[in-house]
């Protein structure tokens, strides 16, 4: 089943509706590093990551894996790890997955720009959870917890963003 959200800010997998925000400057044809946009198109959801330390295991058929402190991903585009989540390195540029805020106490990793990696073209692209005040993201898809787990019982496999 595929989750499939528009640019106004409604999702929808099955019955269900489920408010979300997306990239501060809209949806886009052709995605770029920093430009603070969502990409449309269809991508399947690769894994989940989630903050062991507060949330409990999730039930879904995606794989699971908690995030550790030193777990980032690379939105360098010139570095050899460009859009891959890996432990950290002191001398990468990197977006820290374990955050002091809630946002990504779960997320769901996007397969965009990864097979292959394109430089340039984007990274961290994820579904992950949003601000009380659904403030918009640097690009992600996001949504409350609540939405968040009922969305995974759904066992999604793929995002549509239209």
């Amino acid at each position: 089943m595929d989750i499939i959200v528009s640019r106004n800010g409604t999702g929808k997998i099955g019955n269900f509706i489920f408010k979300c925000c997306l990239g501060i400057r809209g949806v886009t044809d052709d995605k770029s590093e920093g430009d603070l946009k969502t990409p449309r198109g269809t991508f399947p959801l690769r894994y989940i990551m989630y903050r062991k330390d507060r949330i409990k295991k999730l039930k879904t058929n995606l794989s699971s894996y908690s995030i550790k402190k030193n777990h980032v991903c690379c939105d360098n585009s010139n570095s050899i790890n460009y859009n891959k989540i890996y432990k950290k390195k002191e001398t990468d540029e990197t977006e820290s997955l374990w955050r002091k805020d809630s946002l990504y106490d779960v997320i769901i990793v996007v397969g965009y720009n990864d097979q292959p990696v394109q430089k340039s073209k984007g990274s961290a692209i994820f579904i992950h959870l949003t601000t009380k005040k659904y403030t918009p993201t640097k690009g992600c898809i996001a949504l409350n917890l609540n939405d968040m787990k009922k969305l995974l019982s759904y066992n999604p496999k793929n995002i549509k963003i239209i």
